[in-house]
């Protein structure tokens, strides 16, 4: 467990102010105060051990379907562009608009207008989409250095992340300032290497250097059918599956087996994962070592508890510009990233000489929340919380804990 520094980053940690007895909540409206300076995380491999019940509580099985993502990479190398894609192919949105479009509408998540003038995202943007029945909290982080503070305060309140990669510009500086930031906050990430349509792309080259510049104990879960102008599809190493895009957007997804052709490197790039995996996943190695069958499902749930225990960056491919690779993404969202139960998240509790407080996560408790965003709206400033524990309600009071303010 690490403290995290102080920084510039505004901390607006709430709990909400309650007379009702609980053994969460303190009928005292700051002896339940928790410390909004900072937090500390740990991520378990697999499901968080918890006290419980036989029976699974009400709530569990929707916070397993959710995800809290973050999308965030190097100026131009294709994050927004990745989101516009992912909000069209989960239905968000019905129309897919370019960062520098000659349609003038700019992309989804470029609301001001000097970033759709400009073609780059300036502060952060969060939204949500629906896939395969799970839902998917997303923020669009800026690639630029001079905004590296949106990406902070982005960071702080993520249960996972995507870190794209250009296959031709490879790993670059923030690059490598963007997985500094994802290490200082634990958070499990996925590593997309895009633009395979580019002239001079190379996923492979990239893939080193994320070894040996971004330090990735990593290998690709994904061969690409084809490089350049001849990038057709992709193979999944871990399903055992091709896939192709059709139709005017890549909307439609044709699943295949592995052609003839290509049979040799999937074998080679296959072995290379499991032998990847099977160092840092004790289940997997002794599978691996004893010469058995690993099936598809094995080797998803290892891939799937050392991502999560961030010991395992697995790598995707795609075009998002070509609307190729999105789709298999989003599948590894679900497959790979963590969901709020699986990260035991900590607080400090001022009543009691800081003393570490782990925040379960039930709707039952006091509402612990980080206000991570602010904003101003037709309406007014708009907060965005990330909610760690309790419920927000309508006429509910809540605590600014940095002011001590009571807040309706």
């Amino acid at each position: 467990m690490a403290r995290l520094q102080r920084s510039a980053v505004p901390r607006l940690l709430y709990t909400l102010y309650s007379t009702k007895a609980s053994p969460y909540c303190s009928p005292s409206p700051t002896a339940a105060l928790l410390l909004g300076n900072f937090e500390v995380r740990h991520f378990a491999a697999g499901n968080v051990a918890r006290a419980k019940d036989d029976k699974e509580p009400w709530w569990k099985e929707s916070m397993e379907r959710l995800r809290n993502i973050g999308i965030s990479a190097h100026i131009d190398s294709g994050k927004t562009t990745l989101t516009e894609r992912v909000l069209y192919y989960t239905g968000r949105i019905h129309e897919i608009h370019e960062v520098r479009g000659k349609d003038g509408v700019g992309a989804k998540m470029d609301s001001m207008d000097l970033e759709r003038e400009k073609g780059i995202t300036i502060q952060s943007a969060a939204t949500y989409c629906t896939w395969k029945d799970y839902q998917i909290n997303i923020i669009d982080t800026p690639g630029h250095v001079d905004f590296t503070i949106e990406v902070e305060r982005a960071l702080r309140v993520l249960d996972g992340a995507i870190l794209v990669l250009c296959s031709v510009g490879g790993v670059q500086s923030q690059s490598i300032t963007v997985d500094r930031q994802m290490r200082r906050y634990e958070v499990p990430r996925l590593a997309f290497i895009n633009k395979l349509d580019r002239m001079g792309a190379d996923p492979w080259k990239v893939l080193n250097q994320a070894r040996s510049k971004l330090r990735h104990h990593t290998a690709a879960v994904q061969v690409p059918i084809g490089l350049e102008e001849n990038f057709k599809g992709l193979i999944d190493l871990v399903q055992l599956k091709t896939y192709y895009f059709h139709g005017s957007s890549g909307e439609k997804v044709v699943t295949e087996g592995i052609p003839a052709d290509m049979e040799a490197i999937v074998a080679e790039k296959r072995r290379e994962l499991i032998e990847v995996v099977s160092e840092v996943d004790d289940k997997l190695a002794e599978a691996f070592l004893n010469d058995e069958p690993i099936s598809p499902a094995d080797l998803e749930e290892a891939v799937r508890r050392a991502t999560i225990a961030r010991k395992f960056v697995p790598v995707f491919m795609g075009s998002a510009f070509k609307n190729k690779g999105v789709q298999p993404l989003l599948d590894g969202v679900l497959s790979y990233l963590p969901c709020p139960i699986e990260v035991s998240n900590y607080a400090l509790d001022q009543t009691k000489n800081e003393e570490k407080v782990m925040l379960p996560g039930t709707p039952d408790g006091p509402l612990v929340a980080l206000a991570f965003k602010l904003e101003e709206g037709r309406f007014g400033q708009l907060t965005y919380l990330r909610v760690y524990e309790g419920v927000v309600r309508k006429g509910d009071f809540i605590v600014n804990v940095n002011t001590g303010k009571k807040i309706k």
